[in-house]
């Protein structure tokens, strides 16, 4: 091997794979909702030791998530003010029946929250700004500009395929792609994760959805590899 043979190979890092318990059904999607996530968010920008490796650059939106941690933090602060207030019993029985009921009030709307807004997504971005995409896409698609996006995904208990779901946040009767892959596509006998391919893979399906090339309910179940 020559010197410069020696001193490319010495500036190549290697790429490290995870391993995951592929029987963990809850692991698993955590994996690879993580996964799906990081390829659109600006602040996770691979370096890339693989030439698929791709980044799609948006930002997260966080107000919705904002809210939920509000909404924690105001329950815990009654919860403390019941566990520790000053007012002996029985004395202090309306302010701890006061307290448990804001608490057990504000529980209940972040279940809400969590069954019937949240649902399957993922992640929420913001709109992009102008210049961020190709004029063409704006002319198929303006609404990029003007909508953030909501992520999905869906991975049925007992199954091998994992379905990924991208349309717009805040839009009624959205238009939307998504994709359905097995899962042992992105990973070996072993275990190990080939993270990313399924970024690859994700990157492909939002530029679908940025050429304004959506899916219709009408054909039935996603397309899958």
């Amino acid at each position: 091997m020559s010197k410069s043979d020696k001193t490319t190979s010495s500036e190549e890092e290697e790429v490290v794979l995870l391993q995951v318990d592929t029987g963990d059904i809850i692991k698993l999607k955590q994996i690879l909702d993580e996964t799906v996530a990081n390829t659109f968010l600006c602040e996770n920008t691979l370096e890339g030791h693989d030439p698929r490796a791709k980044n799609i650059g948006l930002t997260e939106d966080h107000k919705l998530n904002n809210i939920k941690l509000l909404l924690m933090i105001t329950a815990c602060l009654f919860a403390c003010g019941a566990q520790f207030s000053p007012v002996p019993f029985p004395e202090s029985r309306p302010i701890l029946g006061f307290c448990c009921a804001i608490y057990f009030m504000l529980s209940g709307v972040l279940q809400f929250i969590q069954t019937f807004i949240d649902k399957d997504c993922i992640l929420l971005t913001k709109a992009i700004k102008d210049g961020e995409t190709s004029g063409d896409n704006l002319k198929k698609n303006p609404n990029l500009t003007k909508y953030g996006l909501r992520i999905r995904s869906i991975f049925p208990k007992f199954s091998e395929f994992y379905t990924v779901r991208i349309e717009y946040q805040g839009m009624e009767d959205s238009p939307f792609v998504k994709h359905t892959w097995s899962v042992g596509q992105f990973f070996d006998k072993e275990g190990m994760f080939d993270e990313y391919g399924l970024q690859y893979e994700v990157e492909a399906l939002y530029r679908r959805f940025e050429s304004g090339k959506f899916d219709k309910e009408d054909d039935g179940k996603a397309k899958k590899d």
